[in-house]
């Protein structure tokens, strides 16, 4: 008896889009829990609750809540990261490139400030397998300034220093600075004075060489 053929199943557009809608729900309400309840307390029903979703839903996508913090954790890096590397890739002087780094960080910052605070502090010593995916990003930001402040000094643009060094004083001052307005409240007007007082702390701390 021969088998009658099977025809493989094949996912249409609109039902991958439907997928695709429903695990970015279910991250957006994740963002919105676990910056409200922190990640201990927050509970898969806490998530699958704000985002109007069935638990069984959510276990279709993730295996559990560490895993879908991860993702979380790894997407909002991804998209900061190319953020700031736009934004120096579109300016040429050092200056320049530090005020539009900066620029993007805080409106990114201001736009999505509980899945900035995610990347800053979320999980932190909460979540053993984040370690690694925390140490790569910040490798990453590390580099990107470093790319920058190599081109600035080969154009002595800054004096001679020890440029890895300095990229991990700027990636931790920057941060700190970060945090602070959006754990302290701070309106988006504050937010454009701080770029303009990180762009004058970096240029003093390179060492950037005005023209005279």
């Amino acid at each position: 008896m021969i088998a009658e053929s099977v025809m493989p199943y094949r996912s249409t557009e609109k039902t991958r889009l439907k997928k695709d809608a429903k695990r970015t729900a279910m991250m957006q309400a994740a963002v919105r829990v676990f910056a409200d309840k922190g990640y201990h307390a927050a509970t898969v029903r806490d998530i699958v609750i704000e985002a109007d979703v069935a638990i069984g839903t959510f276990y279709f996508y993730f295996p559990d809540k560490e895993t879908l913090f991860v993702h979380l954790f790894e997407e909002t890096a991804a998209f900061l990261l190319q953020a700031i590397e736009q934004a120096m890739n579109s300016r040429t002087s050092f200056p320049a490139q530090l005020e539009g780094a900066l620029q993007a960080y805080v409106n990114v910052a201001f736009y999505e400030p509980a899945v900035v605070q995610l990347l800053l502090v979320g999980g932190m010593g909460s979540v053993p397998s984040l370690a690694e995916r925390r140490a790569e990003y910040r490798e990453k930001l590390i580099r990107l300034w470093q790319r920058s402040l190599v081109a600035a000094q080969e154009q002595k643009q800054i004096e001679p220093q020890n440029i890895r060094r300095t990229a991990e004083a700027l990636v931790g001052g920057f941060d700190e600075v970060i945090f602070h307005l959006l754990t302290s409240a701070h309106s988006e007007r504050e937010g454009q004075q701080a770029v303009g007082d990180m762009v004058q702390f970096g240029l003093r701390a390179t060492g950037y060489l005005y023209a005279k």
